[in-house]
């Protein structure tokens, strides 16, 4: 009996030795929502839970060649997901490959810091994410800190979320976990479809987490490679990562790990379970 060809998502983002954050979350999202995970590891990271240590990016020749291969071999690339790009190189790499590939649709995490405060980019390396990888973005995750480092003189959160989208993105999914509320609200933007503004709130659940803003990204691309709108994706991504974290198991050190394995697009957040928190940081790659 013929197997049904499901989706097909290249995934460029780093290795985590813990599993939490990274490829690792890409691939077990991508397969918990039923697409098939096609994955370029863009660095090696040495990391804990809590933060990462060093990172070591991987020639962005043999970045190339991996994806040439995919097209090569005809496999039928339905979005691209990018994670952490850690050298000016490997960027300008990924950004030639977008360019020559313009049709399939492309979410991007923009991976700026991890949670523990390990500086993946400098400045120049932000300007240069901005204009080569931004306008080829059909949605871009970050955030409220990311957006900060995005688009720093920007007067009010609005005005940087309007200069993203016109700076070429399409959409603007940024994340609240940083703020402080009762609740979580993921706010998704546009100034070009035609002005779009939606807002979600999600309990707030108490412990931190290694890996979510990767969960949440991969959760969106798989809903776009579905053939889903960028809204509808948009909250199915967010259902399934807050299951994913409210079935984490916490630790005694560092950062849980979201349970993606068992996590299920839920029609509606059930009760927190006690002593969780629902946290979106970058703390990963």
């Amino acid at each position: 009996m013929q197997s049904r060809i499901k989706p097909m998502v290249v995934c460029i983002s780093g290795l985590d030795p813990t599993g939490g954050a990274g490829i690792q979350a890409d691939i077990e999202t991508l397969a918990a929502m039923d697409c098939f995970a096609l994955p370029i590891i863009s660095s090696l990271t040495v990391q804990t839970t809590s933060n990462v240590l060093e990172t070591h990016p991987v020639d962005p020749h043999v970045l190339r060649r991996q994806f040439d291969a995919l097209i090569e071999s005809g496999l039928e690339i339905s979005a691209i997901k990018l994670g952490l790009i850690d050298s000016a190189q490997t960027l300008l790499g990924i950004a030639e490959i977008l360019k020559q590939h313009s049709q399939i649709p492309v979410i991007a995490d923009p991976v700026l810091k991890a949670g523990g405060g390990y500086e993946f980019v400098n400045q120049q390396m932000i300007d240069d994410y901005i204009q080569h990888i931004l306008p080829r973005c059909l949605v871009l995750t970050p955030n409220i800190q990311e957006l900060k480092r995005l688009r720093p003189l920007a007067s009010t959160e609005d005005a940087a979320l309007d200069e993203l989208c016109r700076l070429g993105c399409k959409y603007v999914l940024l994340t609240g976990t940083h703020r402080h509320s009762e609740d979580v609200s993921n706010r998704l933007f546009s100034s070009n479809n035609p002005k779009l503004d939606k807002s979600w709130s999600w309990p707030r659940l108490a412990y931190e987490y290694h890996g979510s803003g990767c969960t949440l990204a991969s959760a969106l691309v798989a809903g776009v490679a579905q053939g889903l709108d960028v809204e509808s994706a948009a909250f199915k991504a967010q259902q399934f990562t807050w299951d994913a974290l409210n079935r984490a198991i916490p630790r005694r050190l560092g950062q849980s790990l979201p349970d993606r394995r068992h996590s299920q697009a839920i029609s509606q957040p059930p009760q927190a379970s006690p002593l969780l928190e629902y946290s979106l940081e970058k703390s990963g790659s």
